[in-house]
């Protein structure tokens, strides 16, 4: 149920839309079927859950990322080029060293290395 939708009110009106269009849900594994009252109140209730299970999930993982940060730790992934790298490579555009050989000899990409030196900084 919680691949339906993100909250409850997204959930009741997908719901609602599809009984004003004649279709009814039947969950075969909750055995909840929206035809009936008692369906429709289990419904909400099992939507609500996963509403509840979802914020949790999210609320934990931004706990984790925080206390994770406190201990100094940083996620991502580790940046190719370093200040002296980013420096090296302004020198060696300046002296007219075409970029594709910066490139080669820091060990990055054309892409990356015009990222972090853009052409309209040597000008």
């Amino acid at each position: 149920m919680d691949r339906l939708g993100r909250n409850v009110k997204g959930m009741v009106d997908f719901i609602c839309d599809m009984e004003k269009r004649g279709i009814h849900f039947r969950s075969l594994t909750d055995n909840i079927d929206t035809t009936t009252p008692a369906g429709r109140f289990f419904f909400h209730v099992m939507t609500s859950l996963a509403q509840m299970e979802r914020e949790l999930i999210v609320e934990r993982t931004r706990a984790g990322l925080e206390a994770a940060r406190k201990r100094g730790r940083v996620g991502g992934k580790k940046l190719l080029m370093t200040p002296s790298k980013v420096e090296s490579a302004k020198n060696l555009l300046k002296n007219g060293l075409p970029p594709r050989e910066v490139a080669e000899n820091l060990g990055v990409s054309i892409p990356t290395l015009y990222r972090w030196c853009p052409a309209s900084d040597r000008t």
